[in-house]
């Protein structure tokens, strides 16, 4: 697979995940400056082994953070012409045994050809849907091991630099507000939190009916939308080189 096609498989799941955030108008076709994608640290579906076959389409590591109060490591990969991707990896050895065995074994019951290819993040889930106590289990054990339980291995939101939308934060705030999607002006985007040397908002989907394994239908929000400008006006620092906490960045092997 082209990295081109990747990218677009990426960011139309995104949006036929999300319609209401496709249908903006604020971007006009202008490319997402970072997409967070979250997998967990299971087989084929480990930073490990997606990293790799991002390699062979074209993206080069970065940046590697850990965010060990979280559970979490989060690998920066970059390509020329194409949207930063912030992959965001669950480690399963954080959770209680419980709840990690259930979500180990819905993973387990993937079909083996759902585990292969390059387009494992961009594919939907892969494994059967959960059961609703099941999903609310994970919830309470890690919001992101639930996440990943309905919605698989995929975007979770896109993030655009303001500079490149042509307007300031509060503008493009503004203009959200009035579309009916209001923001959250703390520094969480629902995975970790960003860095202060950044002006941030998210804006999360809008709620939306899940229909679980045994037929109930609950409604979830399952993503979002973030804008981020630097903290400095004139800064010419690329934005995710200061998304993420600097304590938390490590080194990379």
């Amino acid at each position: 697979m082209q990295r081109e096609e990747f990218e677009q498989q990426l960011w139309l799941d995104y949006i036929h995940t999300h319609p209401e955030l496709g249908g903006l108008a604020l971007w006009h076709g202008t490319r997402a400056d970072y997409l967070t994608l979250v997998t967990l640290d299971i087989g084929p579906f480990s930073a490990v082994e997606l990293t790799r076959k991002l390699h062979r389409m074209g993206y080069s590591p970065s940046a590697q953070y850990a965010l060990a109060d979280k559970g979490l490591m989060i690998h920066l990969l970059r390509a020329e012409d194409s949207s930063t991707l912030v992959l965001v990896e669950l480690k399963l050895g954080t959770l209680c045994r419980a709840p990690r065995e259930a979500l180990e074994a819905l993973v387990d019951r993937c079909h083996p050809q759902d585990c292969k290819g390059h387009n494992l993040l961009c594919r939907g889930r892969p494994w059967p849907m959960p059961s609703w106590s099941l999903y609310c289990t994970l919830e309470q054990e890690h919001p992101l091991a639930a996440w990943l339980s309905v919605m698989g291995p995929r975007v979770h939101h896109a993030g655009f630099d303001c500079r490149t939308l042509g307007e300031p934060i509060g503008v493009l705030d503004q203009a959200l507000a009035g579309a009916g999607m209001p923001g959250h002006q703390h520094r969480y985007n629902g995975i970790f939190s960003v860095s202060k040397a950044l002006e941030h908002r998210f804006y999360p989907a809008m709620p939306q009916r899940v229909a679980f394994c045994h037929g109930d239908q609950h409604r979830l929000c399952l993503g979002g939308l973030a804008l981020a400008e630097p903290g400095g006006a004139a800064s010419t620092v690329p934005l995710c080189d200061e998304l993420l906490p600097a304590h938390a960045r490590c080194e990379m092997a």
